[in-house]
């Protein structure tokens, strides 16, 4: 196509049209908005002042009526007024007295009258002796009373109190007022004012309507309303009726108008007038660079929306001025269909390279599905929607029958016709998705309006459909294996030509390729809710009761699969609790798996009432047995190893004592808010042997609370570890929490949407053993001794009302005090523990241990601990720097009926 070259023109300013026009109107729309707006803010005007003017009176009214009360109230209440009124002529004493006030108060007349309204005073001598000229009821009744009316003096406005004797009756009567001609004279004073200022605003309006109406007779070039109707209807018609794109850009970039076949043919949105060219993404960036650089174009060709388009492009002023560009955009068919075929092998290549590349990157199910929905659209289908057999959502593989489960949709517009996400579905055996399932193969629904059996399926859904637009389906099975996972269904609606067969391998190509995605993203969730339920099984599921301190707790597997960290809370003798966290390195089953085997160790090893470091010193060795057994012989590479943190805290003594291997230190919060990380002494992880662990003690005041974590919660690909601890300390220390509202702010404070590491969070508030439920006795190196003892435990137990407990107390310190005089070191003490049972407590200076035996029926001795074993619960020896610990415990006997059970209960020892 050639264009003829440019010829020279005579272009007026204005058309003949318009010009006419004007001629013919009387009045050009500016000039009418003019007349409207000015009669508009006239009668505004006029209104405010008439207003203003009534306000001002009314105010000059009130005025008055109060002053007129207030005058006649004061002279009422005046001293010698009553004295007066007793004098033998009150008039003589009163006149000159009501003269002097009237002019003083600035009110026209004051008048003294008694009961029957004889005046006895007057700005008019003769008027006095003759009646009052008002209404004196109200008045004699105690009232105070105000009217209009017309005396002496003219139109006046007046008030009428009563003069009230001791006894509170009226004696006599004084009115004062004013008259009405002064009254709104003062309000007149005003009005100048009041149109001077209207006159300024009405002024002002009117100045500010004038540059409007310029402004809009300059932007409509003076046309009148049929005119300009007139012209916009041409306008319209013939801008939206061509089978031409027309586009107007601005200098600047901006989209001025596009007609609907240019919004058809460059894939513009419906509100794409007035936006940059910059925010169009639908607007290939070939043909947007076009349009925003102005230059001239003449049938240029370009790709855009799968059509071949001719674009033709010139400045809107012919003399070069910045006005912006025009651009016609033709569709050029002809050419599209001779590079049709191989333009459609380009796409189907790059649509199945993409899915390679954009198909399964997530070993998630729903996501898979959800890529595979958003590669088709919008370059093979309008619409997908992809529906699954619910076993495969849960990691198994489907039965082979059943519903189908909606997991993604997509298309080219959000507001879809289809079944929502989420939704499950049992589609009808006449239905080509049901077809599809059972047999394995693609069907493909050429028009979707005629076919029966699909829309059999649901006739409100299906009626939904077809009003939108869709009218072609392919629905293509998932298989993998030979299993059907699925029905991926393709919809077509913009697209007018139907799917047909070439359409059907192409679409099978892409469901093979998401089909093995999706059959290993199920095999990962099935492994990984293995994982997780063996690692749950493992963990503790209800934590043992104790009283020394307030736990809360939180457990979060990764997203990626679990790993070893884990957590435990163990009860030990003397009121204390063991705090356990650990974290095996690895993920899956095998670190699930030895996670499992230290936890066990760990509650074994504490059953031996060790110290920290020496259980730590355990565990070390059996890391090590286990990575030797685990060895791969072929590379001699480990497969093992873990970090933990053992602190066990005493209520009381309030100290806490810890050790760690390659753990992170804890935090600690203090009653105040505060919060640290002690300094403590680290040692090697488990596994890597050759150093000794050590442990260190901290005081802690009660409330305290011990957070201890793994390295999963404040460790993130995407933040440093120190940026983990300072947003740890900020989590805790924003405001006092209880451990479970700390558990929850922790956790949204650090944790990603899909963390990468496993996450265990130990937090426990502190608690003390009071003074009240603690007896302690030193006992001296005397086998005489052993009778006190027995006396101070019977009144010690009698004290805190566990007199059914003396005897069997008794007899059980009795045979551990013996031992410990007999066999042991000084010195010897006694500690007696009320919490949830009765702990008794000898301690000696020696690291004997005794042990049970059965005496034979000649023996003389040996059977003291056997009779401390059948009186007690447990019992047991613990080990300290100053010598050894033998303990029994005993359970509190049930409260009898009506006994505070606050009172006896063991948390009620502890703050």
């Amino acid at each position: 196509m050639v264009e003829q070259p440019d010829r020279p023109r005579t272009v007026s300013n204005r058309s003949p049209t318009a010009r006419g026009s004007r001629r013919k109107s009387p009045r050009s729309v500016a000039g009418q908005v003019f007349v409207l707006q000015v009669s508009v803010v006239v009668l505004l005007v006029l209104g405010a002042i008439l207003a203003l003017v009534l306000e001002s009176r009314r105010a000059s009214t009130d005025e008055a009526v109060n002053r007129s009360v207030a005058v006649a109230q004061t002279f009422a209440n005046s001293p010698g007024v009553q004295v007066a009124l007793k004098s033998p002529d009150p008039s003589a004493i009163l006149q000159p007295v009501t003269e002097k006030t009237r002019q003083k108060a600035g009110v026209d007349f004051i008048v003294v009258m008694d009961t029957h309204g004889i005046r006895y005073t007057h700005p008019l001598p003769d008027r006095i002796g003759k009646p009052f000229v008002g209404t004196i009821g109200p008045s004699l009744a105690g009232q105070v009373y105000t009217e209009s009316v017309h005396g002496p003096l003219g139109h006046e406005v007046q008030a009428i109190v009563p003069v009230t004797s001791p006894d509170g009756s009226v004696i006599a009567l004084v009115s004062a007022g004013m008259k009405v001609k002064n009254v709104t004279t003062a309000g007149d004073r005003q009005l100048p004012v009041i149109l001077g200022t209207g006159a300024a605003a009405l002024a002002l309006a009117t100045g500010g309507t004038a540059l409007v109406a310029r402004r809009l007779k300059r932007q409509t070039r003076g046309l009148g309303p049929a005119e300009m109707t007139r012209m916009y209807e041409h306008h319209d018609a013939v801008l939206h009726a061509v089978r031409e794109g027309v586009v107007i850009v601005s200098p600047d970039g901006r989209l001025l108008l596009a007609n609907d076949e240019a919004k058809e043919l460059l894939g513009l949105p419906a509100d794409a007038d007035g936006r940059h060219l910059d925010d169009l993404t639908g607007l290939d960036p070939d043909t947007a660079e076009l349009l925003r650089s102005g230059r001239t174009a003449t049938d240029e060709m370009h790709q855009c929306g799968g059509r071949l388009l001719a674009v033709n492009q010139r400045p809107t002023d012919r003399h070069g001025g910045a006005m912006g560009t025009v651009a016609t955009i033709r569709d050029s068919t002809e050419l599209l269909a001779l590079s049709g075929k191989a333009e459609v092998a380009g796409k189907r290549l790059a649509l199945l390279y993409e899915a390679g590349v954009g198909i399964g990157a997530k070993l998630d199910v729903a996501r898979t599905a959800e890529d595979l929905a958003q590669v088709a659209v919008p370059g093979f289908a309008d619409f997908v929607t992809v529906d699954l057999a619910d076993p495969v959502l849960r990691g198994e593989e489907p039965t082979g029958g059943g519903d189908l489960r909606r997991v993604a949709v997509n298309g080219i517009h959000e507001d879809h016709p289809f079944y929502p996400r989420g939704r499950l579905i049992a589609f009808v055996p006449s239905t080509p998705q049901a077809r599809g399932f059972g047999s394995g193969r693609s069907q493909v629904v050429p028009d979707l309006s005629t076919d029966l059996g699909w829309q059999a399926q649901d006739p409100q859904w299906t009626r939904r459909i077809l009003d939108h637009g869709v009218h072609s389906l392919i629905a293509t099975p998932l298989t993998a294996r030979g299993i059907v996972l699925g029905v991926a269904n393709f919809w077509r609606s913009q697209k007018p030509e139907p799917f047909d067969d070439e359409d059907r391998s192409l679409a099978e190509e892409l469901v093979a390729r998401a089909a093995v995605s999706i059959d290993n993203a199920r095999r990962y969730t099935r492994e990984h809710a293995m994982a997780v339920t063996l690692q749950r099984s493992l963990l503790p599921h209800a934590l043992p009761p104790q009283s020394a301190l307030e736990v809360a707790h939180r457990y979060l597997p990764a997203q990626s699969g679990v790993s070893g960290d884990w957590f435990d809370v163990i009860p030990l003798p003397g009121c204390r609790v063991a705090l356990v966290v650990g974290d095996v390195v690895g993920h899956g089953l095998h670190a699930a798996a030895t996670m499992g085997r230290l936890r066990t160790a760990v509650h074994n090893f504490a059953a031996l009432d060790l110290p920290p470091d020496e259980l730590l010193g355990h565990l070390d060795e059996l890391v090590n047995r286990i990575d030797q057994e685990e060895t791969d012989s072929r590379t001699g590479i480990g497969v093992t190893g873990a970090t933990c943190l053992y602190a066990i805290y005493d209520p009381t003594s309030r100290q806490c004592t810890v050790a760690r291997a390659g753990h992170p230190a804890p935090a600690l919060v203090r009653p105040d808010g505060s919060v640290d990380f002690p300094d403590l002494p680290v040692g090697p992880p488990l596994g890597a042997g050759g150093m000794p662990y050590e442990t260190a003690q901290v005081l802690l005041a009660e409330g305290t609370q011990i957070v201890l974590y793994t390295d999963g919660l404040v460790e993130e690909r995407t933040r440093d570890f120190d940026v983990g601890m300072e947003l740890l300390r900020t989590a805790l220390a924003e405001r006092p929490r209880e451990p479970e509202e700390h558990c929850r702010a922790v956790l949204e404070a650090l944790l990603p949407a899909r963390p990468q590491d496993d996450v265990a969070l130990l937090i426990a508030r502190t608690r003390v053993l009071g003074a009240d439920h603690v007896a302690e006795l030193e006992v001296p190196p005397d086998p005489a001794a052993v009778a006190d003892v027995r006396a101070w435990s019977s009144a010690t137990l009698e004290r805190w009302g566990l007199d059914e407990l003396a005897f069997a107390t008794e007899l059980a310190l009795s045979e551990l005090v013996t031992n410990a005089i007999r066999y042991g070191t000084p010195p010897v003490r006694v500690r007696l523990l009320r919490d949830r049972t009765l702990i008794c407590e000898v301690s000696d200076g020696s690291n004997t241990s005794p042990h049970l035996k059965y005496a034979a029926a000649t023996d003389e001795g040996g059977r003291g601990l056997f009779l401390v074993a059948q009186l007690t619960d447990h019992w047991g020896t613990r080990y300290t720097p100053e010598g050894k610990i033998i303990w029994a415990e005993q359970p509190l006997p049930a409260p009898a009926a009506g006994e505070d059970e606050q009172q006896r209960a063991p948390s009620a020892a502890l703050g």
